[in-house]
């Protein structure tokens, strides 16, 4: 995917914003607090904020950000959108130091908290079954977690967690926080989160696996 950084939205807060509320808004500014559609007038002046409105009804202020990732951030409208873009356009991923360095924050904090509201916002509300017919799901588990020695203020061993990801050939993956690595615990996920396969060359004894839907 090609990166235009020439559009105006990456640049300009004004168009960022007026691109961002068509998106939210495409019948109209709607009021959060009451649920009225486009009955709503912007507040205009030296010191009011960017897409900032009052409801008409409800006489009460709102923006297009209340209930998103940008809500009460104070990062330009501008700049969240070109760091969504990158992250999602990027084919090898986009870190958060490299963000940091294309965005020109002061801070890499600022760089670390957007990608992790991106990344949140990007989690799909539910976990689908991922394998099926002819098709193959690898499952591994591992320890997360460092040594003493590497975390400054640690006064003792920092506890290990145990982290099972179950990888659909050519398709999804995903990764979960589970209590042991034991037979019952891992087929609790297992069962959950995979689909069973037809083809009796892909099945493996012992391994259990869900029923179709």
């Amino acid at each position: 995917m090609s990166i235009d950084l020439t559009n105006p939205i990456f640049n300009d807060e004004t168009a960022a914003w007026k691109h961002f509320e068509a998106v939210r808004w495409p019948d109209g500014p709607i009021c959060p607090h009451c649920g009225v559609i486009n009955s709503a007038d912007p507040i205009i002046g030296k010191t009011a904020r960017h897409g900032l409105y009052r409801c008409r009804e409800c006489v009460k202020q709102f923006t297009a950000t209340i209930g998103t990732i940008y809500e009460g951030s104070h990062i330009p409208m501008h700049k969240w959108l070109l760091a969504a873009h990158l992250m999602c356009a990027s084919k090898k991923g986009m870190s958060a130091h490299q963000l940091w360095r294309m965005l020109g924050f002061g801070s890499y904090r600022t760089a670390w908290f957007m990608c992790h509201r991106i990344r949140e916002a990007m989690t799909p509300k539910s976990i689908g079954p991922i394998g099926g017919q002819n098709r193959v799901v690898e499952a591994d588990e591992t320890l997360i977690g460092g040594k003493k020695k590497n975390r400054a203020f640690a006064k003792k061993e920092p506890k290990k967690h145990t982290v099972l990801t179950l990888v659909d050939r050519d398709g999804d993956s995903h990764s979960f926080h589970i209590a042991n690595v034991k037979a019952k615990t891992l087929r609790e996920t297992i069962v959950k989160c995979t689909r069973r396969s037809n083809n009796p060359s892909l099945k493996r004894p012992g391994i259990p696996v869900a029923q179709p839907e």
